[in-house]
Order: structure tokens, then C-alpha cells, then sequence
């Protein structure tokens, strides 16, 4: 066991009282009173594990984010992370069954940054910090789409030579994620004219007829032999049984892996026209997380996260996943980006989120490592 792996197993408790008080500071993300909150709980603990240079970047609706730096050499390392949760406040109790701690966020994704900030701390600990300039940035409102964060994200991502995501891995396996699919998020709205639906049916014209056509019709760009998903997820429409309804909604999401695939769902769905006479169709959305695409410089990366895995005995394997984070939007600009270097465990935006706390030392001894090979 090496310095570092020892250190950490020794403050195995001490991590597990930081992640409890960081969870415990809940941050639903539209709720900008807990997440400021939260963030100078975090900003605390951050103080206390590793120092460093605080810069706020103040928000009016949404939290602030925050970035924390440390060190001075001459290759830049952005590491990204949440702070806010799903969660609204007291929904979901913190406890600890069967080694596994159970909280809001607590794998997504404060696990993450308590683990990541520990390592940190043995390393600076152990004068063993790496000839690196490390900046953390905080931010408060992934789950919403990073709407505020997006371009600070993107600023630092550009100063920085890699970019090191500390979402939770792949449940079970532990396997990090070298790419992700992009995320799209459309409304479709439908525009017709109401009418009694006993006396003057034929008067009226259905936006929820004309909605599921459109439905049949989108779900068909669904390709699983090129990864691309296509989902209308909610549906809206009408208001009374006898009433033919002249308006109805839809939500649509959609995930593909490549930027063409992205331009043609997108192409698809803000060209779409009504199938059904006299109604109006209105369509909104983005693309709103870019495809994470796996570069030559982000295999790199992974080949020596892996080599620091097995030095404390993980075999770490890699993985696309459907799912975005922040890494989507570092990645696109080709800055070398790895996710999932987070905390193990299972259930992110479920009742049973969890983290497995004897994992904790190991993935952060994991994490140092990795930054002493970079």
C-alpha cells in the first residue's frame, strides 16, 4: 500500500464526515438560498482539505459557482463538478445500511467531490502534489442543463490542457466513461380549434389527433444500430371529455453519439409539419448537450487512469454511456476529457441513491494517482 492509499484509509472516517456534511447542506438547484448554501458549506470544506485561491462568480437566479486553485505548474487540470442536487429539500433521508451511505446527491455528485478533494489533501499531505496548476470549478446547476454554468465550463475547459469529470462511474463495474451520447431537449406544441364534441364535432379541429400522428412519426427516427434514441417522454392535451381539443403538447428527448447524428434528429424535428388539416404546429428546443466522441488524447488519458487503478487494485474498464454531464461541453472543444471519476454506488436520481463507503479511500487514492501522471 502505497503512502497515499495508506493516508487515505487512515482518514476513511474523516472522508465519511465530510461527505455528511456536504450532504447534508441539500441543494435542489432551483432553490438559490440552499444552493449558495451549500456552496459556502462546500467552499469550507475545501478550505480545510486543500487551500488554494477562491474566485465566486456570482449568479441572480441560479447559485454561484465558485472555482478553487492550487498548485502552479505549467500544464492546467480543470476538474468539473455539480453541487446541486434533484432533490427537493427533505425529500430524501440520509442514512448508512449495509456500508452504503444513502443521501441527496450523494453519488450525484457529492461522493465525487469529497472523494476528489480528499486526494487532494494526501497529496499535498504527503508532499507529493504533482508539478501541475489544479483548479476545481463548482458549479450549481447541471440538472437544469448547466444554463449558467455553460460558458464559464467552457472558458476554463479552453485554459486547460485536460479536463477531469468526477461524476459517479458505471454502476457496479466501476468503468469510466470515455464518451457520451449528446442530449436534445424539443417541445412540440399543436395549435387547433375547439368544438363540442356531440353537437358540432365535425367543427372542431384535434390537436391531439394531429399530436399522435407527429408522435408515430418521431419515434420512428429511432436507430438503435447507430445508438440514436428518440423519446417523447410527456405528453399534454385537451381539457374536457366532450370538448375537442385544440391544443396539446409533447416533450421530446432524444441521445445520439455523433454531431452528424445530432444534426439530422435536429433537422428532422424543426422541420416537422401538422399531417392533419387546419392546425398549427410549433416546435422549440436545442441540442442541448453536445456528443462526448472518445479522442486519441482522451484514450491516452484513460491508459493512465488505469495504470493508477491497478496500483491500488481496480481494474478499471471504460464505457460509452446515454446519459450527459458537463464533460459533453469540454470534450466538443477537443480538450482531452475524462468522466466518471467519481464515487461508486448506485441510483442517481432514485430513492436508493447511494455511494459504497469502503470504495471511498481506494477510488481517491485512484484519483491522486491519476494526477501524478498527468
Amino acid at each position: 500500500m502505497s503512502k497515499i492509499e495508506k493516508y487515505l484509509e487512515e482518514h476513511h472516517e474523516d472522508m465519511l464526515d465530510s461527505l455528511h456534511t456536504l450532504v447534508s447542506a441539500e441543494s435542489p438547484s432551483d432553490q438559490k438560498e440552499l444552493v449558495d448554501e451549500c456552496g459556502l458549506t462546500l467552499q469550507n470544506i475545501a478550505r480545510q482539505l486543500i487551500g488554494g485561491n477562491l474566485e465566486v462568480y456570482k449568479q441572480s437566479k441560479r447559485g454561484d459557482h465558485f472555482k478553487i486553485t492550487v498548485g502552479n505548474g505549467t500544464k492546467r487540470v480543470l476538474v468539473c463538478a455539480h453541487f446541486d442536487t434533484v432533490w427537493d429539500e427533505g425529500r430524501l433521508p440520509i442514512k448508512i445500511v449495509d456500508n452504503k451511505f444513502y443521501g441527496p446527491g450523494a453519488i450525484d455528485m457529492k461522493g465525487g467531490i469529497i472523494q476528489s478533494l480528499w486526494a487532494v489533501n494526501a497529496l499535498q499531505e504527503e508532499n507529493a502534489f504533482p508539478n501541475i496548476e489544479l483548479t476545481f470549478l463548482f458549479t450549481s446547476d447541471e440538472e437544469l442543463g448547466s444554463q449558467t454554468s455553460q460558458e464559464l465550463i467552457e472558458q476554463e475547459a479552453q485554459n486547460s490542457d485536460i479536463v477531469l469529470i468526477t461524476e459517479p462511474p458505471v454502476a457496479k463495474t466501476g468503468d469510466l466513461k470515455t464518451a457520451r451520447k449528446g442530449v436534445g431537449i424539443y417541445n412540440l406544441e399543436i395549435y387547433g380549434k375547439a368544438s363540442h364534441a356531440g353537437n358540432h364535432h365535425e367543427a372542431g379541429h384535434s390537436a391531439v389527433n394531429e399530436l399522435a400522428h407527429q408522435i408515430i412519426n418521431i419515434e420512428k427516427l429511432t436507430n438503435y444500430d447507430i445508438g440514436t434514441t428518440v423519446n417523447v417522454g410527456v405528453v399534454h392535451g385537451g381539457t374536457k371529455r366532450n370538448v375537442v381539443p385544440d391544443h396539446a403538447e409533447a416533450l421530446i428527448d432524444f441521445r445520439v453519439k455523433t454531431v452528424e447524428e445530432a444534426d439530422r434528429i435536429v433537422q428532422a424535428l424543426e422541420s416537422l409539419e401538422p399531417v392533419t388539416n387546419h392546425v398549427e404546429i410549433k416546435v422549440t428546443g436545442e441540442l442541448n448537450r453536445p456528443p462526448m466522441v472518445k479522442s486519441k488524447a482522451t484514450q491516452e488519458l484513460f491508459n493512465k487512469a488505469q495504470e493508477a487503478g491497478k496500483e491500488v487494485g481496480l481494474d478499471i474498464g471504460e464505457k460509452l454511456v446515454g446519459g450527459g454531464s458537463d464533460g459533453n461541453f469540454t470534450a466538443i472543444l477537443g480538450v482531452p476529457t475524462l468522466d466518471g471519476l467519481g464515487a461508486l454506488g448506485d441510483g442517481p436520481h432514485a430513492e436508493h441513491e447511494h455511494i459504497i463507503i469502503d470504495e471511498l479511500p481506494k477510488r481517491a487514492a485512484m484519483f491522486a494517482n491519476l494526477l501524478k501522471k498527468i
